[in-house]
């Protein structure tokens, strides 16, 4: 039977049914899990408050891996964050909106930042980021940020990510894609897959007592990291690749489904 002290799971597409919900009677499953000695985290691409808006019951009972491995928060304490150099962003901010047809986000540790010339994307965006400040000009923004993101409304983050991003920031910049409307910038060597070996570090816990679950690229680090590496049924087909297990789509909950066999005992 195996020792499973640690579970993460991505969020969009993957715990979140494709109307954005979480399974039902969620946080019964977080109190199970906390009492059986199994640590669950989210790792996912939105910010920790956000996060901690989402997940405002349990919060102090959970770890987050937030910004793509940008912040890690364990218990309600942060315990690691990465930030990004003003100078840095400024120039991503610049050459987003001279050579792409992106949305350049700032997404900084307590709030996100967007050009006041997008504000009917707010809607949209508040169900990422929870926290928005529109400004006049963004590349004039000096402000603690972990994660530069590029939201594309046309839906076109692969074909740029691997036209445009992928060759002009490898090997200087960790750059990934979430879904078809993301590509998300940290520094060198921040993704998710470091974020769980720090929180496994922290822990004390070995890389067969952990599982997984994603759905998209950002989600391949992590997937590497554990021994139990599931990618869910609506995952993308090149996706089941990086992972040793396939279980049922978010929206046949397939990540409870797995969680109840290892709470149960008959993983």
């Amino acid at each position: 039977m195996a020792d499973i002290k640690l579970i993460a799971a991505d969020m969009d597409h993957t715990l979140l049914t494709e109307k954005g919900e979480l399974p039902p009677r969620f946080d019964d499953y977080i109190m199970r899990m906390e009492e059986s000695g199994i640590t669950f985290v989210i790792a996912s691409g939105r910010p920790l408050y956000t996060l901690e808006w989402t997940f405002a019951k349990t919060f102090r009972n959970m770890s987050f891996i937030c910004d793509n491995g940008g912040v890690v928060c364990h218990r309600g304490n942060v315990i690691f964050k990465s930030t990004l150099p003003v100078d840095e962003y400024r120039k991503m901010i610049e050459f987003v909106e001279t050579e792409t047809d992106g949305i350049p986000i700032l997404c900084g540790l307590d709030t996100m930042y967007l050009s006041d010339k997008y504000t009917e994307y707010e809607e949209f965006l508040k169900k990422f980021y929870t926290k928005i400040v529109f400004v006049q000009n963004l590349r004039k923004v000096d402000a603690v940020v972990d994660k530069f993101t590029i939201y594309f409304p046309y839906m076109d983050s692969k074909e740029y990510y691997e036209l445009v991003f992928k060759p002009k920031y490898s090997g200087k910049l960790a750059v990934t894609v979430g879904d078809k409307i993301w590509i998300d910038i940290t520094n060198p060597g921040i993704d998710k897959g470091r974020a769980i070996r720090l929180l496994a570090d922290k822990l004390g816990l070995q890389y067969d007592q952990m599982m997984a679950f994603g759905d998209a690229y950002n989600d391949i680090e992590m997937l590497r990291a554990v021994k139990y590496s599931y990618v869910v049924a609506n995952a993308d087909e090149e996706m089941r690749q990086y992972a040793n297990y396939v279980t049922d789509s978010n929206d046949e909950f397939g990540v409870i489904k797995v969680i109840n066999k290892v709470l149960q005992g008959k993983f």
